[in-house]
């Protein structure tokens, strides 16, 4: 086998592994009951939308990768899906943040000043043990915020139990967890836009 057909297979069995891997990716209720994909896909719509169309604001955190499927979907909700939509992935923001409180508190010192109740929180954590995290999740229950994961690696990890809704992807992987991830709420927002049935509230979300 050629080195080319080596790398074209090897590419291929990636794809395959993220198809199976999102498809077969498990929805949580914060008790611990399952529900099926589809259902919890309609559970994340309807906890946004509702949110939303009473003025709250979508808040999406996560380090690395998961900090770019962040800040590519708080444009991708506000700007095509009406949403509105916030991260906290500013450098100077996150260095200030990270230099005066540290690294474990970047996300929650920001959503105990920014979050209002009721706002929807998306936590997004490959492994779901990241501190920042876990301690922003923390925070924005402390604030009344709607709270939905994502995660994977371990079906055990601390993130997971932690949301009002968890889509964990089973797959230690962090290529097709984080792209299983991005693939999971951008069904919701298409879910959304297709329906035509979100209606933003005009005012202030802070």
């Amino acid at each position: 086998m050629t080195r080319n057909a080596a790398h074209g297979r090897l590419a291929r069995t990636f794809i395959s592994d993220l198809g199976r891997a999102t498809a077969r990716s498990v929805a949580t209720t914060r008790s611990g009951g399952a529900v099926t994909l589809p259902e919890g896909l309609a559970k994340g719509l309807a906890l946004i939308q509702s949110a939303c169309a009473s003025g709250r604001k979508v808040i999406f955190i996560g380090n690395g990768g998961s900090a770019a499927i962040s800040a590519h979907m708080a444009i991708d909700y506000w700007k095509n899906g009406g949403f509105p939509a916030v991260t906290f992935n500013e450098p100077s923001l996150m260095t200030c943040v990270a230099n005066d409180y540290g690294f474990e508190h970047l996300f929650s010192e920001p959503i105990k000043r920014f979050a209002a109740a009721g706002d929807p929180l998306v936590a997004i954590s490959s492994s779901g043990k990241s501190r920042n995290v876990i301690n922003g999740v923390e925070a924005g229950r402390a604030k009344k915020c709607r709270v939905i994961t994502l995660s994977g690696f371990d079906e055990s990890n601390p993130l997971r139990a932690l949301g009002d809704l968890n889509f964990y992807v089973k797959s230690r992987s962090y290529g097709v967890v984080e792209v299983a991830h991005l693939t999971l709420l951008h069904s919701i927002l298409e879910a959304s836009m297709l329906s035509k049935s979100f209606k933003p509230k005009v005012g202030a979300y802070w």
